[in-house]
Formats: C-alpha cells, sequence, structure tokens
C-alpha cells in the first residue's frame, strides 16, 4: 500500500534546479490523493513561466516510479505561486510581488520593444502582470498598444481617487503618452519629471500584480533614481545591440545600478537586434551590428545573459501598428521572447531565493 510518507520521502529526492533544494524543503508539494495505485499531487513552482516545468514534472513521475512503486499511476497538477521578496516600509505598491526595470545605457537599442514583450509574455505563461511606460520624454508604449489619443478613466479607491492602467493583450499598461496630446513636447526639468514617476506609482491602482515591468528612459538619470527611491526594485533587465558604442553606454547603466550605491540586482542582459533574418530566408542569421557583442559582455562583467532577438521586419511593423511582436505570428521572434521571459522569471525566482529582500533605496548624496 501507497503512503503519502513514502510519496513525500521520493520527492524530496527532486531537486528545483534553479533553487538548489528538494521540492519537499521547498514546500512546493500539496494535495497528496492516494487511492490504491493512484497517485495525486500538485506541484507549486515559483513562477508560471518556469521553463523547466517539464524536467521537474518527469523528475517527480520517475521518483515515484522508482523509490515507491513502478506501478503507480501518477497524476501531478503543475500550478504556481510567484515568489516576493521585496521589503516595502512604506507600503507603495503593497500588491505588487516584483518590481522590474527595463534600462539601457543608450537610446534606439528597442528597450521599449524588450520591455513590452517581455510583460506580453510572462502573462502568457499565466502570470499577473503590469507595464509602466516611465520613459517620461519619449513614451511609446501608446503606439506599440495601439491606443493612440485614448485616455484612462479614474476610479474612487477608499476614497481616494486613482488612475485606472487600461488594458489590452492580458496585461494592464500606464503611459504619459495616455495623458497628453502626443503632439506636444514634455518639456520638463529633473525634478518635474521625478514628480510625474511618483504620481504614476502613487496615483495608479495597480491592484495586485506578480511582475510590475517599468520601462525606463535610456541612459542614467533622475528618472532611474527616483524609481529606486521610491519602490523597492527587485532587479534590472538591461538591453543593449551588438556594437561597441551601445555597449559601452550598456557598462555604465549595469555600473549604476548594480555599484554600491544603489545596488540593485541585475537579472541579466538581453542583446537585442543580434542579427538580421529576412522573412523569407528564416534560417539565415546576417550579423549587421556585429556579433555576441552583448553576449560576450554578460559573461565578463558576470550577469546572466538572457538571450538575443532578432532584427526582423515584423517587430517594427507590429511596433508601429499597435500589434507587437508576442502577439504577432512571425514564430521565430515569439520563441525568442518567451525564452527570455523564461530566463527573467527564473533569475527573479533566484534572486528572491538567495539575496535580501529588496528595499528602498536611500542615497545620500
Amino acid at each position: 500500500m501507497i503512503t503519502k510518507e513514502q510519496i513525500l520521502q521520493a520527492l524530496s529526492n527532486v531537486e528545483e534546479p534553479d533553487l538548489g533544494k528538494d521540492l519537499v524543503t521547498l514546500n512546493m508539494v500539496k494535495d497528496i490523493e492516494i487511492a490504491g495505485n493512484d497517485v495525486n499531487f500538485t506541484v507549486v513552482l515559483t513562477t508560471p513561466a518556469c521553463p523547466m516545468k517539464d524536467l521537474i514534472h518527469n523528475a517527480c513521475v520517475n521518483a515515484v516510479h522508482h523509490l515507491v512503486s513502478k506501478d503507480a499511476v501518477v497524476k501531478i497538477k503543475m500550478t504556481a505561486n510567484v515568489v516576493t521578496g521585496r521589503k516595502d516600509g512604506k507600503g507603495v505598491l503593497p500588491k505588487v510581488k516584483n518590481v522590474i526595470v527595463v534600462a539601457s545605457g543608450k537610446g534606439g537599442v528597442g528597450k521599449s520593444t524588450v520591455a513590452t514583450n517581455l510583460a506580453l509574455a510572462l502573462a502568457e505563461g499565466g502570470a499577473s502582470v503590469g507595464l509602466m511606460d516611465a520613459d517620461i520624454y519619449g513614451p511609446s508604449v501608446p503606439i506599440m498598444f495601439g491606443v493612440r489619443g485614448e485616455r484612462p478613466m479614474m476610479v474612487d479607491v477608499d476614497g481616494k481617487g486613482m488612475i485606472m492602467p487600461m488594458e489590452k493583450f492580458g496585461i494592464k499598461f500606464m503611459s504619459i503618452g495616455l495623458l497628453i496630446d502626443e503632439r506636444q513636447a514634455v518639456v520638463w526639468r529633473g525634478p518635474m519629471a521625478s514628480s510625474a514617476l511618483r504620481q504614476f506609482i502613487t496615483d495608479v491602482y495597480w491592484d495586485e500584480l506578480d511582475y510590475l515591468i517599468i520601462d525606463t528612459p535610456p541612459g542614467t538619470g533622475d528618472v532611474h533614481l527616483t524609481l529606486v527611491q521610491t519602490i523597492p526594485v527587485t532587479g534590472v533587465v538591461v538591453v543593449t545591440t551588438p556594437q561597441d558604442v551601445a555597449l559601452s553606454d550598456t557598462k555604465k547603466g549595469i555600473t549604476m545600478f548594480s555599484g554600491a550605491q544603489i545596488n540593485v540586482p541585475i537579472l541579466g542582459l538581453v542583446e537585442n537586434m543580434a542579427y538580421f533574418t529576412p522573412e523569407e530566408l528564416p534560417n539565415n542569421k546576417y550579423y549587421i551590428f556585429g556579433k555576441d557583442g552583448g553576449r560576450q559582455l554578460a559573461e565578463d562583467l558576470e550577469i546572466p545573459f538572457l538571450g538575443q532577438i532578432p532584427l526582423v521586419q515584423s517587430i517594427r511593423e507590429g511596433g508601429d501598428e499597435g500589434i507587437p511582436a508576442l502577439v504577432g505570428k512571425e514564430p521565430a521572434t515569439r520563441r525568442a521572447f518567451m525564452d527570455i521571459a523564461g530566463s527573467v522569471a527564473r533569475s527573479v525566482a533566484m534572486r528572491n531565493a538567495n539575496i535580501a529582500p529588496s528595499k528602498i533605496v536611500e542615497i545620500v548624496v
């Protein structure tokens, strides 16, 4: 007769690859039910976007068959509960589990494209996701979501008027571009931009989210400092292109976040426009901007390399037409973004398991 204790003992030999501990120790095994040779239980992953889902599933089945009974009929429900490592004494965004900043040292590297499709890919994996366009001077999210000219609604939340983020393609999003005429230039000094960003954080009703992706302006400046001083940031995803001029600026951005003053974990680096692939020749790769510059930089700085995004015409067209790549039909691009989202989710889980909780940064000048 198969017992619950036998199942737990067998599953204590199945290790979560990223966290380095077994499923039982991590309290990831729930709801064990046994009826004769039928064994049912639930494995609670750290993120719906876990790329190791199939590996863990198969390892559990093999453990029961080899260590308990080869005749067992094992049925496993794979679910997820996104972990958080936030420490927010001021209660800002209390229902948001993880805040991920997408940054670049240089403009024009496709940071907004990566931020948008990263958010969509995480949501497609089953997570609840929000996207904040914090590029105050050059907001692009309204164009990429096809909502130019639309305005968000105001709602009453516990007696306070708040802005309700817009929703499309399964995620919530907000941008300064939804509040101003797109023909109007945002001519603000640093303190005004920082004030607007704080309002986006405190006056927008994000509610419960597994991940809030924040698309920041290029470079290193007031907006980035305001972010880390206002909310605990889980980590940073850095975007670059392969050429030397972009890599040089990327190093500065990484140094800013990982330096002693700010010390926010770098979740990894994405190399965008890594190579050109013509639609009619999907197996061909042309390295227009150089080859593997981002991958080499990640190795040199000892940070995770999250993946490469090809330079494909459909990505540009989709962004201009309000249909992001994740919503489009180009398989190579979709696969690239889904793989990167899985890597980001893994980095977040490992960061929350192994590093002290994130907290608001206090910068002494």
